[in-house]
């Protein structure tokens, strides 16, 4: 498996595993007790899932979202072997912003896909994978504008190789997966369902 691969599996698993049997936190990462009622909704998903899109707009609607592709939420980390380094979450910054909106009152929308990101797992009411065929997705790269990844011949080619090899892990460690072809306004009724009380557990 390729570092993202084994680095995903392996923390989306100590963090499935650790949750089911009652694990203390990780105090690395902050406190993992929730403040009643409030939501930390991930979503993941490929490029060209529409992640940005539905982030965009429940901001319009009046919620807090981050795309962590955006802004100081990563940091170059050197990947396993010394090969290079490899963009993941800034995971102090992750944490503090998770820590100050368990304590805010108000739900909060995070997306993102990288290979840290299931040691926050523990942390999150909801993970929620975007899917849509490979077709649909490249289509929607070539005409979206603000994010350049995808344009190259290369970068089209490993958006196909990574959604065949990471997107099933993704998938295996989601709890809830919406396919965003159907319409915008669907998928956000979706989301906004999962910050319900009925849905969290909590009052």
């Amino acid at each position: 498996m390729t570092g993202f691969l084994a680095g995903h599996w392996a923390d989306a698993q100590e963090a499935k595993i650790g949750k089911q049997a009652g694990d203390p936190a990780d105090e690395s990462l902050g406190d993992h007790r929730y403040a009643a009622g409030v939501a930390v909704i991930f979503i993941t998903g490929m490029s060209g899932t529409g992640k940005s899109t539905v982030l965009g707009e429940l901001a319009r609607l009046g919620y807090r979202t981050v795309d962590t592709d955006y802004g100081d939420w990563m940091e170059e980390v050197p990947e396993p072997g010394g090969a290079g380094t490899e963009l993941q979450w800034c995971e102090a910054r992750i944490a503090e912003l998770i820590a100050r909106h368990e304590v805010s009152g108000a739900p909060l929308f995070i997306a993102g896909t990288v290979r840290n990101q299931g040691r926050f797992y523990p942390r999150f009411d909801q993970v929620v994978l975007f899917s849509a065929p490979v077709e649909v997705m490249l289509e929607r790269i070539a005409i979206r504008e603000g994010n350049p990844f995808g344009k190259a011949r290369d970068e089209r080619e490993q958006i196909i190789k990574d959604t065949a090899e990471v997107e099933p892990l993704l998938r295996a460690s989601a709890t809830l997966e919406i396919d965003t072809r159907q319409p915008l306004a669907d998928t956000v009724r979706q989301l906004r369902d999962l910050i319900s009380p009925a849905k969290t557990g909590k009052p």
